[in-house]
């Protein structure tokens, strides 16, 4: 039997799915800390700074460069890139849904959203800016962001907490509800066809959703060793090992090659795959967790079945508009 841990009141359903399942379906609101409650001023602040290009110092990478909204919440690409055409070593996670995440980054290494947002601005590779306090100044010579500031956080109020405030409650809105998934969990027995109910189980059978649990199917803030069974042919290919993951931030070798447990949710849209983005379809993806994390060796029609899953976790996309950034007439921010 597999459960799917209860952050909601589970809806239990027999019949199409073999056995009783608790599943749940993605929550239309996200949970805000007490400090940062959500409101439309913010969210809109929110927006102009994460789609903002000066957050960098080249004044050309946002946060939305890594991680489209008008696409599946990433970059597509199997390392992104940031400012001077610099790489880092990582896939970009998608933001969709990361308001579900109880830590951020691959490895963990931020508590929230609020956290998660300062990391890149500073990061030599990503947006290059030397300081928050440099971010700080830049934004205060702009004056459609100083009006922008006191409307949400009062007088004179730029600073490092605030805009990331500011662009977390963004983040928080983009949820994805409303998949195939979540009409045939409300109730919908048609919403996924057959060979997708045989996904699931699938799925369910194997123990792919005892990792990846939850509604929004990312383990709810666990790590997990990837790859658990170790395989030659494969490092060779792919170089999963290259990346001590978690290790990196504590230091500790028993947190060598452990990851945060990615969401499933609109996994279909944001090939290349795993951390290092060195899997270019879902169909490898499947197989080589099978052997990897499983130490199976998945038929090709079990692999069919459970990718047919998988595109059954594709969301509704809230509209995204792009929002007018506040302007320096006559000038560069600097």
């Amino acid at each position: 039997m597999f459960k799917i841990r209860s952050l909601v009141t589970a809806l239990v359903l027999a019949g199409s799915v073999s056995g009783a399942y608790a599943l749940e379906a993605l929550p239309t609101k996200a949970p805000e800390p007490a400090d940062n409650p959500t409101t439309a001023e913010k969210v809109a602040l929110g927006q102009m700074l994460y789609h903002d290009p000066r957050l960098s110092s080249t004044g050309t990478v946002s946060c939305a460069s890594c991680h489209n909204t008008m696409l599946g919440g990433e970059d597509n690409r199997p390392n992104s890139m940031g400012v001077n055409g610099q790489t880092g070593g990582r896939s970009a996670p998608t933001v969709w849904n990361a308001a579900f995440n109880k830590v951020q980054f691959w490895d963990g290494r931020a508590a929230s959203l609020e956290d998660q947002a300062a990391g890149p601005v500073t990061n030599p590779i990503e947006m290059g800016m030397k300081s928050w306090d440099d971010v700080v100044a830049r934004l205060k010579t702009i004056e459609g962001y100083q009006e922008a500031f006191t409307k949400v956080f009062g007088e004179n109020s730029i600073s490092q907490e605030n805009a990331t405030k500011a662009i977390a409650a963004y983040e928080r809105t983009l949820i994805t509800p409303n998949s195939p998934y979540d009409k045939y969990v409300k109730g919908d027995k048609s919403a996924l066809t057959e060979q997708q109910v045989r996904g699931l189980n699938k799925a369910a059978e194997l123990g792919c959703t005892s990792c990846h649990s939850g509604p929004a199917f990312n383990g709810a803030g666990t790590y997990q060793k990837f790859p658990v069974n170790s395989n030659g042919y494969f490092e060779a290919q792919y170089k999963f090992k290259r990346d001590k993951g978690r290790a990196e931030v504590t230091n500790n070798p028993e947190d060598e090659h452990m990851w945060k447990v990615p969401t499933l949710r609109n996994v279909a849209l944001t090939a290349p795959y795993f951390h290092n983005g060195s899997v270019d379809t879902l169909e490898k993806a499947v197989k080589l967790m099978g052997k990897l994390q499983l130490d199976k060796d998945l038929p090709d029609e079990d692999i069919e079945d459970i990718v047919a899953f998988l595109n059954g976790l594709t969301g509704q996309f809230p509209k995204q508009s792009m929002p007018t950034l506040p302007g320096t007439p006559g000038r560069v921010a600097k």
